[in-house]
C-alpha cells in the first residue's frame, strides 16, 4: 500500500485551500480516497503505483502543497476513515510530508519506506534521514522513486499558465497521444490560436518528457513496495 499524506505549504498566511484540493482529486478517475486529517492536511491510502503518480503530480501542479508518500505495510482492515488508519506506511508518509519541508526550495515531495513489524526498533524518522545509498533495500528503491518523480515535478511546477492551458486541452482531446500532429491540430482550434503556437507549447512545457517518463515512475514506485513488503 501507499499511504499518501499532503499539506498545505505557508498556510498560516493563506486561506485554506484543502477543501478544494480534495474536490480536485474526488474527481480525479484515478484517486484514492482522501479526507482531511490535521490542520491544513489531507492523507489518503492509494493502492497502485500509477495513482500515486498522478496524484503527486496533480498537487505539485500549484506549487502550493508537500507531498509526503509512505510505502509499506498498513493496518488491515482498513477503516472507513485514512484518519483511522494506522501501520507502518502511515507513521512513514508522515517523515516523508516532514522531509518534503526540508525541500521546499525544489520540488516538495518525498518517498520513504515503511519500516516492518520485525524492524520496529528503528524508527522511521530515523530510516528517512539516512542517506538511500547506505540504508535497506527498500530505502534504496524508496529513493529511486524519489528521485524520478522529483523530476516530473520539476517539469510540471516549471509550467506557465499559458503552456497549462495548451497541456490540458491535449490531455481532453486524447489522452495517450502525447501531443502528435492530429491531436495538436483540434487543441489549437479549440483554444483559437495556431498549430504552430501549441507546438511551441508542447515543446517548451516538458509535456511529452513527463508521459515518457511517468511509467519509469510507476515502476519504481511498485519495485519500492515489493521491495519493502519484502523485507518485512
Amino acid at each position: 500500500m501507499y499511504v499518501m499524506t499532503i499539506d498545505q505549504r505557508g498556510s498560516t498566511g493563506d486561506v485554506d485551500r484543502v477543501p478544494g484540493l480534495l474536490k480536485e482529486l474526488s474527481a480525479l478517475s484515478t484517486a484514492g480516497r482522501f479526507e482531511r486529517s490535521v490542520g491544513d492536511e489531507v492523507q489518503g491510502v492509494v493502492e497502485r503505483a500509477d495513482e500515486v503518480v498522478e496524484i503527486a503530480l496533480h498537487a505539485l501542479r500549484t506549487g502550493r502543497w508537500y507531498v509526503g508518500i509512505g510505502v509499506g505495510e498498513v493496518d488491515q482492515p482498513l477503516p472507513d476513515s485514512p484518519r483511522e488508519g494506522s501501520g507502518p506506511a502511515f507513521v512513514a508518509a508522515r517523515a516523508a510530508v516532514d522531509r518534503a519541508k526540508g525541500a521546499a526550495a525544489h520540488v516538495p515531495l518525498a518517498v520513504v519506506a515503511g519500516r516492518g513489524r520485525r524492524r520496529a526498533s528503528a524508527t522511521v524518522s530515523a530510516a528517512a534521514a539516512a542517506d538511500g545509498a547506505s540504508g535497506s533495500q527498500g530505502a534504496k528503491a524508496c529513493a529511486n522513486a524519489e528521485a524520478v518523480l522529483r523530476l516530473i515535478g520539476r517539469l510540471v511546477q516549471d509550467r506557465t499558465a499559458a503552456q497549462w492551458k495548451v497541456v490540458d486541452v491535449l490531455r481532453s482531446v486524447r489522452h495517450d497521444t502525447h501531443g502528435t500532429h492530429g491531436t495538436q491540430k483540434i487543441a489549437a482550434q479549440k483554444l483559437g490560436i495556431t498549430e504552430q503556437s501549441v507546438s511551441r507549447a508542447v515543446l517548451r512545457s516538458g509535456w511529452q518528457e513527463e508521459w515518457a517518463a511517468r511509467p519509469a515512475a510507476e515502476m519504481l514506485l511498485a519495485l519500492a513496495h515489493d521491495t519493502v513488503e519484502g523485507e518485512k
